[in-house]
């Protein structure tokens, strides 16, 4: 478990930055769409694509670095090998992830996120039917353990892809956005997504680097430090990503009313944002306070482990911890994807990366310099976090976002 989590993360790092980069996507095509142009929408899908044929390769030529970097990190060898394991299959999947973020993002840009849906529904069903077959060799195939994980995430990410690309290129979406016609590079929409796409990029990538680093120094302090920390982190995952689709949302939204010249809808959009994800995250508050046990007690091996024994206690201390900046959550994730829709998304990347290393300096000060408790310093993390929450509100508040041009818009 612990391997897989670190392994993935790992993996997922390597593509942040071009995620983040064609991600940006979304909002181009919203603003695209609200400024009545849709034959530039798959003009701009197309130079996603672009980029992400030309990551591919520069992702696979970090292999060798990540390597490198698991051997000083001092993990457990035990779980080394097995994270090493489960990562190099996976870094050879990351092409499909990236033509996934491409598609995604141009149906969240027309605001048709029930495509978006089925499709992670897709690749989440068949991850988890290959993961049973693979991981524990049914149906005649022999047990591939984490090796099987891995293959299966990325059948299921083939399987999610082929959804996007079926509705894409299908008669409807190809006739109505050009999308055939538009398969070409495009210097004019290639520089606006590089220039309002790369600060989103270059943010997702350091805040994962500094995320990730967080998780392997955690992991290196213990083996029920490890343990009890991944049982949280997969659950605030459970939280935070649903939080993800939202802030997705606001950035189609406040992207096609900014690109409309309606920055009064926009604003209206982000706080009908913000009630949705309060009331979201309050629901899942209340897990996090009063189940936690039964929470942590998911995870529990069928056989008794004794460093899941005494990772038990400290995992429910902290998901009761991580309650406390659920709401928070909300607040962050709305008003940066309504700066980031509006194209104010350098500031957004200077504050979201600041607050992320400046989490990996605590961590290292007070769990190895201080040598405090885990649970101490994860409080600890916890009361940074929220202190630099008002920083996106009273940037929003400002108003400047109301003022920045992304597209030129042909309403008069």
């Amino acid at each position: 478990m612990n391997a897989s989590m670190a392994g993935g993360l790992t993996c997922f790092v390597t593509m942040t930055f071009f995620i983040g980069l064609t991600g940006y996507t979304t909002a181009l095509v919203a603003q695209h769409l609200g400024a009545r142009q849709k034959n530039e929408c798959a003009k701009a899908t197309a130079q996603a694509f672009i980029i992400a044929m030309a990551a591919y390769p520069l992702i696979l030529l970090a292999r060798p670095l990540i390597h490198m970097a698991f051997a000083k990190s001092g993990i457990p060898s035990d779980q080394l090998a097995l994270q090493t394991r489960y990562f190099d299959i996976l870094i050879y999947g990351t092409l499909f992830t990236l033509f996934r973020t491409c598609l995604s993002s141009f149906f969240s840009g027309i605001g048709r996120t029930r495509i978006v849906m089925m499709a992670s529904l897709t690749a989440m069903v068949v991850n988890v039917a290959m993961n049973y077959v693979l991981i524990f060799g049914k149906l005649g195939l022999p047990a591939l353990g984490i090796q099987g994980a891995a293959y299966g995430t990325i059948t299921g990410g083939v399987f999610g892809l082929i959804v996007l690309a079926t509705v894409y290129f299908g008669p409807t979406i190809r006739r109505e956005f050009l999308v055939m016609r538009a398969l070409r590079f495009d210097c004019r929409i290639m520089g606006q997504l590089l220039t309002f796409g790369y600060p989103a990029g270059i943010e997702m990538f350091l805040n994962l680097v500094a995320f990730n680093g967080l998780i392997l120094a955690f992991h290196a302090h213990s083996p029920v430090t490890a343990t009890a920390v991944t049982i949280m982190f997969n659950w605030d995952m459970v939280a935070f990503v649903p939080l993800i689709g939202l802030e997705i949302a606001v950035m189609s939204l406040v992207g096609r009313y900014m690109g409309a010249q309606q920055p009064d809808i926009a604003h209206r959009a982000t706080m009908s944002g913000l009630k949705s994800g309060w009331a979201y995250s309050a629901c899942i508050l209340m897990l996090f306070v009063f189940l936690p046990e039964q929470l942590v007690a998911l995870f529990e091996p069928r056989l008794f482990d004794t460093v899941f024994a005494q990772a038990t206690p400290m995992a429910v201390r902290m998901i009761r911890i991580a309650s406390l900046y659920l709401m928070i959550d909300a607040v962050i994730l709305v008003f940066s994807g309504a700066l980031r829709g509006a194209g104010d998304t350098f500031w957004a990347m200077c504050v979201s990366v600041g607050l992320h290393w400046f989490l990996v300096a605590i961590l290292s000060v007070l769990l190895y310099g201080l040598k405090l408790s885990p649970e101490t310093t994860w409080f600890a993390l916890v009361l940074v976090f929220l202190t630099f929450s008002s920083l996106f509100y009273l940037r929003y508040r400002s108003g400047k976002w109301r003022h920045i041009h992304v597209v030129h818009s042909e309403i008069e």
